[in-house]
């Protein structure tokens, strides 16, 4: 699939409500955490840390933190010390960050004001990544992102949660529903809401088959990635983009930047 179309997915409109965008991001942070869907970008990840000599990470763009706990745990196993994580969004998801940082004893943290991943202040330090949230920027917004990043000479990761195919497509409208009706009571922390609007009223199910299937016709493949780099002013930073993962349901889309 390799065609990209900008449509609009419901989290990213300021007139959503908010206790609907809260539960598709839950349901996304637990099965991302479940499946290890980001298995692929650990090794990745541990070469920028290596490389830039750098020990924590600020995760731009957090949503409700999806998969960042066990990402923190195998990278800090690999490395042989804790590798720290701060959470950011302009949207912050503060109930999922607090039960996160509790988790994990403060190994993870966040910061509760709106953090622009297009100018993230001089005073945010660390490797920046991006997962899963790539694909919700036009290319002129995508682009001041890299820019800001190479601009601060900032490592920053950006990785997709897929190989972007119609098979995956299929899955989602297919499989999906029924996934989500089955593990929602498992989600936390434990929401009311989140049980009326999948079972009673089934907004949260359905604005996340769309969201869903809008995102696989928004992320840039390796090739797109490459053609935006070209226009972004960074000399003395290397840039380097690809698939990773060769297991069902654990293929990525990467994109790595740092200072040479």
């Amino acid at each position: 699939m390799n065609i990209r179309l900008q449509l609009f997915e419901l989290e990213d409109q300021r007139w959503f409500p908010h206790v609907i965008r809260q539960g598709m991001l839950d349901f996304l942070r637990f099965m991302i955490t479940k499946l290890h869907a980001y298995e692929a970008a650990v090794p990745l990840l541990q070469e920028l840390l290596t490389r830039t000599n750098q020990h924590h990470i600020t995760d731009l763009c957090s949503g409700a933190g999806g998969g960042i706990e066990t990402i923190q745990q195998d990278l800090s196993h690999r490395m042989g010390q804790t590798i720290g994580v701060t959470l950011t969004d302009l949207y912050p998801n503060l109930a999922s960050y607090q039960f996160l940082k509790a988790q994990t004893h403060g190994t993870i943290d966040f910061i509760s004001e709106p953090i622009d991943a297009t100018a993230v202040p001089e005073t945010i330090a660390g490797v920046r990544t991006i997962f899963s949230s790539f694909h919700h920027f036009p290319p002129t917004i995508a682009r001041q992102i890299l820019q800001d990043a190479a601009s601060n000479r900032a490592p920053i990761g950006i990785f997709e949660g897929s190989k972007k195919s119609w098979l995956e497509m299929l899955l989602l409208w297919l499989v999906f529903p029924f996934i989500i009706l089955l593990v929602t009571p498992f989600i936390r922390p434990f929401k009311l809401s989140r049980l009326f609007f999948t079972y009673i009223i089934p907004l949260i199910p359905i604005g996340i088959i769309w969201d869903g299937t809008v995102s696989l016709l928004r992320i840039y493949t390796p090739g797109q990635l490459q053609q935006m780099l070209q226009t972004i002013d960074a000399p003395n930073y290397s840039w380097r983009t690809g698939r990773a993962g060769d297991k069902p349901g654990k293929h990525i889309i990467y994109l790595l930047g740092y200072p040479s």
